[in-house]
């Protein structure tokens, strides 16, 4: 007993300390014996995580035994001790990513930080900058795209509707063209995003029906149709308010991988 006693009146010193061998730790250890990924950090500290999203992996808890998001972060929380003794730790969604899209993402580590994130995103406070390659060459560098959008019935798809249709909302960004190669798959462009509102498959949906679709986007691009490829969108910025201290908060990265590679090679 006075083995344990010491390594427990130890580990009151540490900041977020953990008991590993508690109900929640073996089903995290059981859980990673399926299929994990490698979380990349870019900051973290009592109150929030940043943490980079892979494509192909859900924002939020999945159902599925594939790795998500929140189940990722749960078993870091976990393996690396940052949780409260024999809990579950609390992660919480701030905002979301499609599942094929890569990006900077912010999650709540506690209830008052997770609530004052979600109110900067009702507000519009949370600045999100995104890159994407483009099929075509947009007529402006530089624009401003209004449209109205309407979700199908099932949720899986949106398009660009009438102003006045029944459940359509108004959609807004903005773009800068950076750059357009001719390549072997025909003229692509990359450029850069800032996302206004935050509807679903804004993006997408809104270069798709100005004329210039994402590269690799099986849902919205015709050329894409019916085959596999990665979608080229990549949340490369994110800035906001920290919860606690109020600091304004910025990170970044560069794309990479697939077709981005054209643009980035060598950098």
């Amino acid at each position: 007993m006075k083995l344990f006693k010491g390594f427990f009146s130890e580990r009151k010193a540490e900041a977020w300390p953990c008991i590993f061998l508690s109900a929640y730790s073996k089903k995290v250890y059981g859980q990673a014996a399926a299929k994990t990924l490698m979380l990349q950090i870019l900051y973290e500290d009592r109150d929030i995580i940043v943490a980079v999203k892979p494509a192909g992996t859900e924002s939020q808890s999945a159902r599925r035994f594939a790795p998500d998001m929140v189940s990722e972060i749960k078993k870091h929380l976990v393996i690396n001790r940052l949780c409260t003794p024999g809990k579950e730790p609390y992660v919480a969604v701030i905002h979301r990513l499609d599942k094929p899209v890569s990006g900077i993402m912010v999650y709540g580590k506690t209830k008052k930080a997770a609530a004052v994130l979600s109110g900067q995103v009702q507000n519009g406070k949370i600045e999100k900058i995104y890159e994407a390659v483009v099929c075509g060459k947009p007529v402006d560098n530089v624009d401003n795209f209004v449209d109205y959008l309407k979700k199908s019935v099932d949720g899986n798809y949106s398009q660009v509707v009438e102003k006045g249709i029944k459940d359509a909302k108004r959609a807004e960004l903005s773009y800068e063209a950076l750059e357009t190669k001719l390549t072997e798959e025909g003229v692509l462009t990359l450029v850069r995003i800032r996302l206004k509102t935050g509807r679903h498959h804004q993006i997408r949906v809104q270069f798709a029906a100005h004329g210039f679709p994402l590269y690799g986007d099986i849902k919205y691009n015709p050329g894409f149709a019916g085959k596999e490829g990665g979608l080229a969108l990549c949340a490369v910025s994110l800035a906001f308010a920290h919860p606690e201290t109020g600091k304004r908060m910025e990170f970044t990265k560069k794309p990479s991988g697939g077709i981005f590679e054209k643009f980035y090679q060598g950098e």
